[in-house]
């Protein structure tokens, strides 16, 4: 122990020694290259630190040896740049100018909704080379997976097909996303499914994750998370890129994009195609995923017209049942999809669904005060899943057949949608004042209809329907944010949002009769005040939320109908930036008002529904801290500790004995799913020139599968750790060769992120059933990126 110690303090010496070498500093001051005034919270990155210009749009990095170094420069509202700097023994001091807005398509539809550096929310922010560096074809949510607080899932056990996230414990139904300002969720179950935009990694330029309230967005309320991509950049050079990776599982992503640049006639073109295919880490749980993104926009002096369309199609073989707990242990890749059909599983056990997004936006700069900004959305999915169904009844179907009271038979459910809408916003910046004033509209329509395809006994009339209902959700809201500069020191800001929803829903397809008209109208504000001085900067706020329930949830009588939920939210956040180090840490307090949640209560077709519970809560504290401990060595680390309660709440048991259920009452246990530890860090060496090695590790405590906090029914902790190694090369064979190898969960952990639980009495025995949704060993994944 004792020589273990002393190789450590001498490891130590040396690297602080190497350190305390002839160093030398860059600095610089970044400014808006029209009115030649200094643009704060700019962000700079060089290798793999980043820091945040002041409000005299100013920088520096000191420390730095002799050598090349490339600095990114990044803000919303301004086009992005690189500059490589040379540092031979002296100081260097920079002027650089940022393009401003009346060039930029990332204007208000982001900027209105995206939470500055000064504004009082916890958030995380990743750029195009960070996003570039992760994208192997998984969905998104795995590229979100290192930023704090979030957990993540994924049917297949890999990352390609249905994939879930979850932040502070939040689930995706409550996490607001936009695509370019425009809604995104999914009206009726408010939750998100990126497979049904595959490789839209490949297309973005930005992420913003808010974690709370955060600032008012369009669509859907922000319950917990907000999650806002950004695709509408500017390449002002013509490229061509032909990005390919291929791992385990057979898994292979293919995509090729090209892009004009900004051509002499004032338009620019962009382009993508991509295919991602994966046999998955279950049986059978295969994809095959399509997409392709069209861009074209036409800049002339201060306005800009742009239209994107963002389509994509995909076929994934089932695999949302889980497995069952006997068979954990013993063939933990089974899927019990398909298998009511005799012999080898029925094989289009699929789920085929297309969507399109069809976006028109035009920004226009009035005068040196005023922008304005709207945009015009429409939004076009359909498909269906099928299974295979042994031993059902002819007349649940609607059906009689002579011969037979029951049959196999392969059904079809359908949902034909259509969702479009519009976003509008408009800034007046002066002096120490910034107001936003926006707002939007949307309506969606959907069809849901259930079709037999074939029945082994016959007597199916072609085409045959047995449900089919429809529904109708609008929605309007407006929003006015001024953040105002008390001092050099002081910001307020405030936000204050309506929303109203009306769901009109024509039946269920289980309870066909029960018609719904409900209108909600929601007031959410939002508060708070940011100080800065000397690289410190500390942030209070208060923010409410409210939220309307899912559509199923109004699958219950009359006279129990779901009421909305709020959500009081108070978040404190300190954090320190220098030039080699920078350290953060928020409190946050999130408590809530008739929180919808499962309790095991049926509704009236024996489905289980969610209930609302008085008061719940999530009080957390979240750490990140990242350090460069050497020009070839830096860890960036973030961990969250939350206690997520529910005060009291009544759990209830189908007890097949006596019909009906049993009710248990409870208090005081943990939030479903919501893990009470979760971190991460990375390591990045750059051993030599052109190579750099992360190491990843990622740990989350253990969750409970419901709300009992009932030790058998829960999900182990886990840690897991991934080795990533970057090659670049610029400007030799091909203007830049980006390979990358990933070995993910390298100690070949077997764990499982995600499950649900259900319990009965039967014989009178209370019987517990739980199903996980595992995840892959180790695997593999390499990248070849080129751009030409």
């Amino acid at each position: 122990m004792k020589k273990c110690l002393g190789t450590i303090m001498y490891f130590l010496f040396v690297l602080n020694a190497f350190s305390q070498s002839e160093s030398f500093k860059i600095s610089g001051k970044i400014i808006d290259d029209e009115s030649k005034n200094p643009i704060e919270s700019v962000t700079v990155q060089i290798n793999n630190y980043t820091v945040v210009t002041n409000t005299s749009g100013e920088f520096y990095f000191d420390k730095l040896s002799n050598g090349i170094y490339e600095l990114k420069f990044s803000s919303v509202g301004y086009l992005s740049i690189t500059k490589q700097i040379s540092v031979l023994n002296k100081n260097i001091e920079l002027i650089i100018e940022l393009e401003n807005q009346s060039k930029s398509l990332r204007d208000l539809e982001v900027k209105s909704i995206r939470a500055s550096a000064k504004m009082p929310f916890a958030k995380t922010n990743l750029f195009k080379g960070d996003i570039e560096k992760l994208n192997t074809g998984q969905d998104i949510p795995f590229i979100l997976n290192q930023t704090p607080s979030v957990v993540i899932n994924s049917d297949a056990g890999t990352g390609i097909g249905y994939t879930g996230i979850s932040i502070r414990g939040t689930d995706a139904s409550r996490i607001n996303v936009t695509l370019n300002g425009i809604p995104f969720n999914d009206a009726e179950s408010q939750g998100t499914f990126f497979v049904d935009l595959p490789d839209f990694s490949s297309s973005t330029n930005s992420i913003q994750i808010q974690r709370g309230v955060g600032t008012s967005s369009n669509g859907t309320s922000a319950f917990g998370a907000t999650i806002n991509v950004s695709t509408n950049e500017i390449n002002a050079n013509a490229y061509a890129e032909l990005n390919n990776s291929y791992g385990s599982f057979n898994s292979l992503k293919n995509t090729v994009k090209i892009g004009t640049g900004l051509m002499k006639n004032n338009i620019l073109i962009d382009a993508r195609l991509s295919q991602i295919k994966s046999d998955g880490y279950i049986d059978r749980a295969n994809s095959k995923l399509q997409s392709f993104f069209f861009s074209t926009a036409y800049i002339k002096n201060n306005s800009s017209l742009r239209f994107n369309i963002i389509s994509g199609k995909e076929k994934t073989y089932q695999a949302w049942n889980g497995i069952s707990e006997s068979k954990l242990y013993t063939n933990r890749t089974f899927n019990i999809s398909g298998t009511e059909k005799t012999g080898e599983p029925y094989m289009n056990e699929t789920d085929n669904y297309t969507q399109s997004h069809y976006q028109l936006f035009y920004n226009q700069k009035v005068n040196s005060f005023w922008h304005f900004n709207t945009a015009f959305f429409y939004t076009k999915g359909f498909g269906y899943y099928e299974n295979y169904k042994a031993n059902q009844k002819y007349s649940s179907y609607g059906l009689t057949n002579p011969n037979a009271t029951r049959t196999d038979l392969i059904r079809q459910q359908w949902l034909d949608n259509d969702f479009y809408g519009q976003i509008i916003s408009t800034q007046y910046k002066k002096g120490k004042s910034l107001l936003t004033m926006g707002g939007s509209w949307n309506k969606y329509l959907g069809k849901h209809i259930g079709k037999v395809i074939w029945a082994a006994k016959g007597a199916i009339p072609s085409d045959y329907q047995y449900y089919y209902n429809n529904a109708i959700k609008s929605e309007w809201s407006s929003y006015a944010k001024l953040q105002q500069s008390l001092s050099n020191q002081f910001d307020f800001f405030i936000d204050l949002q309506y929303r109203t929803v009306n769901y009109q829903i024509n039946g269920f397809k289980k309870n066909p009769s029960l018609l719904m008209d409900r209108n909600f109208g929601f007031f959410n504000p939002k508060i708070g005040l940011t100080y800065s001085k000397n690289g410190w900067q500390t942030f209070l706020s208060y923010s409410i939320a409210n939220k309307e329930p899912n559509r199923a949830d109004f699958e219950v009588d009359v006279l129990h109908q779901p009421k909305s939920e709020r959500l009081h939210d108070v978040e404190f956040g300190i954090e320190k930036r220098k030039e080699n180090f920078n350290v953060s840490a928020t409190i946050y307090y999130m408590n809530y008002n008739n929180q919808l949640v499962l309790t095991g209560k049926i509704n009236d077709v024996g489905a289980y529904t969610r209930t609302n519970v008085d008061n719940s809560y999530r009080l957390g504290l979240e750490l990140q801290a990242g350090v460069k401990i050497h020009k070839s060595i830096d860890i960036n680390s973030n961990v969250t500790i939350s206690k997520n309660k529910i005060k009291n709440f009544s759990e209830f048991i189908d007890n097949y004995d006596l019909g009906g259920q049993n009710e248990i009452k409870h208090s005081n246990t943990n939030i479903a799913l919501s893990p009470s530890i979760i971190s991460s860090t990375i390591v990045n060496l750059k051993l030599i020139k052109n190579i750099q090695l992360s190491l990843i590790g990622k740990f989350v405590g253990e969750q409970f599968l419901d709300n009992t906090q009932n030790s058998n029914r829960k999900l182990a902790s886990f840690y897991t750790q991934d080795i990533k190694a970057i090659f670049t090369l610029k400007n030799k064979l091909f203007k830049e060769t980006l390979m990358m190898l990933n070995v993910n969960n390298i100690f070949n952990k077997m764990y499982q992120p995600n499950g649900y639980t259900f319990s009965y009495i039967y014989g009178g025995i209370n019987t517990t059933e739980n199903y996980y949704f595992p995840m892959a060993g180790t695997n593999f994944n390499i990248s070849l990126n080129l751009k030409l």
